[in-house]
């Protein structure tokens, strides 16, 4: 049950077309039939209704099969966006037959359904997604296709780390005007303190597993990111691109009305 059944439920109640016996009955057994079973995996259906987005499938270590049962019981059973990350190319042709209406992002390896094309996106109110290197895109396009599904303005901007530091400061502009900023970088991870300290937004810093040998598979960045001396940053796991498109989505919509 999503927030549409939920109102529907609502409205026909207060219309005396439900009674109170099988209204009792339903909320009764709600949270029941809010979790399929499919054997391996419990699909969490009232999730939507909670949060305000589907449960999102982690595709990484699924078989194509489980992928495919879990992303169509999703599919069909509500009417928001759905995401499956870390997936493939070969995963989503398995499950194209199954649910038409996906499409495959190649860089961030996501599998998604778009179905929300008329979301009002308030444009006063942008994420910006700012990347040390181009080799950060994969996580980088992770946080921002999630960020856009969930509703929100984003805006990028690519390959301005602080090796050439004159390359972060031509998008003073975009950083001063952003609502949330979403700082990707590997190596040694400075590039979030330098952003935490150009803006009164939050930040909110992504280390990348992107870097040589010392960089010890992002535990470098990640390190140098939890340590920053800029005030008003926050920090996700290794690569989790994901986590922070989510974050920054739930930042942007605090207090957030859009009127007709």
């Amino acid at each position: 049950m999503n927030e549409k059944d939920l109102l529907e439920f609502l409205h026909d109640y207060k219309s005396e077309k439900i009674s109170e016996t099988d209204a009792i009955a339903r909320l009764k057994n709600l949270p029941l039939h809010a979790v399929e079973n499919l054997g391996f995996a419990s699909v969490d259906h009232a999730r939507e209704l909670r949060q305000g987005f589907p449960e999102v499938v982690y595709a990484a270590g699924k078989t194509k099969e489980q992928l495919r049962a879990i992303f169509k019981s999703l599919y069909e059973r509500g009417d928001g966006n759905l995401i499956a990350t870390r997936a493939d190319r070969e995963k989503y042709e398995f499950l194209i037959d199954a649910v038409p209406a996906a499409q495959f992002d190649e860089i961030s390896k996501m599998i998604y359904v778009d179905r929300n094309k008329k979301i009002r996106r308030d444009d006063t109110r942008k994420i910006l997604i700012v990347t040390a290197g181009t080799s950060d895109m994969p996580v980088a396009e992770e946080a921002r296709l999630t960020a856009y599904l969930f509703g929100n303005t984003v805006g990028a901007c690519y390959d301005c780390g602080v090796a050439g530091i004159h390359r972060l400061f031509a998008h003073l502009k975009e950083i001063e005007t952003a609502n949330v900023i979403i700082a990707v970088a590997g190596m040694e991870g400075a590039l979030a303190s330098v952003v935490g300290g150009l803006t009164d937004k939050p930040v909110i810093a992504v280390p990348t597993s992107i870097g040589y040998g010392a960089s010890f598979n992002g535990l470098a960045a990640l390190l140098a990111m939890l340590n920053s001396c800029a005030a008003g940053v926050s920090v996700v796991n290794i690569d989790n691109g994901f986590g922070a498109g989510v974050l920054a989505s739930k930042i942007n919509k605090i207090n957030l009305v859009v009127s007709d």
